[in-house]
């Protein structure tokens, strides 16, 4: 088991009454999970901004298949950074509207230019964005 070290944090009563509802809509059995969850989110948004540090992300798509050649452009520019893409996964939302998954690795600028490549397509209704870690460098 890791070694816990035990601190003392100062905050506003406001902010700390906001933070404990928080707390307990999200679950969390004590402030100590919440706390590390937060300063992992930290590690995190900073390891999107070194340079050559990898990365994970899930971009989503949602479009229509009945565009022409839209599927082919998607699969085309997943193609192009088969690098990146470790997994996706393409779900029939309804009739007209599918939901394609793309699951990434590698380097930050480099997946945030295929998220934007894949955003930018015609016909693409909507696009949305998680980064996350590789996990190698959080504890």
């Amino acid at each position: 088991m890791a070694e816990l070290v035990r601190f003392g944090v100062s905050l506003d009563k406001k902010l700390l009454v906001a933070f404990d509802r928080l707390i307990a809509e999200r679950k969390y059995t004590n402030r100590s999970q919440a706390i590390a969850d937060l300063i992992r989110s930290m590690l995190i948004e900073r390891d999107w901004k070194v340079e050559n540090r990898k990365v994970a992300a899930v971009i989503t798509l949602v479009y229509s298949h009945h565009r022409r050649e839209l599927v082919n452009k998607i699969m085309d520019i997943q193609h192009d950074f088969q690098n990146l893409v470790i997994s996706t996964q393409h779900i029939h939302l309804d009739h007209d509207n599918c939901l394609e998954i793309v699951a990434t690795c590698g380097k930050a600028k480099q997946i945030m230019n295929l998220a934007n490549q894949l955003r930018a397509i015609k016909g693409v209704k909507h696009t949305s964005f998680t980064a996350t870690t590789s996990g190698k460098q959080l504890v």
